[in-house]
């Protein structure tokens, strides 16, 4: 079975920085892109940041030059780095992973996998 673990949420002021961490666990064949969403309070998800397995990323515009994303693909662990924070930052941060689990019958998917969301507070 395959899990998304995040860490490194918290409670930060105006221009403030955190780290977010996901790591991957279980039975993994392999890890293709990996991305981190957010939802606001009356909001749908929206996409953040991803990366490919080759390092490639991409940012919604409200956080490109304050969010950096990058991955450790020896310890199947994704990161965003969140610099220069806003009270509109503020939301439940999830991470995603297209992931090919091992299966006695080989490898299959890649599938969607979701982490659990950890809480970025952006607040004086």
């Amino acid at each position: 079975q395959v899990q998304l673990v995040e860490s490194g949420g918290g409670l930060v002021q105006p221009g403030g920085s955190l780290r977010l961490s996901c790591a991957a666990s279980g039975s993994i064949f392999s890890i293709n892109a990996m991305a981190w969403y957010r939802q606001a309070p009356g909001k749908e998800r929206e996409l953040v940041a991803g990366i490919s397995s080759g390092g490639t990323t991409n940012y919604a515009d409200s956080v490109k030059g304050r969010f950096t994303i990058s991955r450790d693909n020896a310890k199947n662990t994704v990161y965003l780095q969140m610099n220069s924070l806003k009270p509109e930052d503020t939301a439940v941060y999830y991470c995603n992973g297209a992931i090919s689990p091992k299966t006695v019958f080989g490898p299959y998917g890649p599938y969607d996998y979701w982490g659990q969301g950890t809480q970025v507070t952006v607040s004086s």
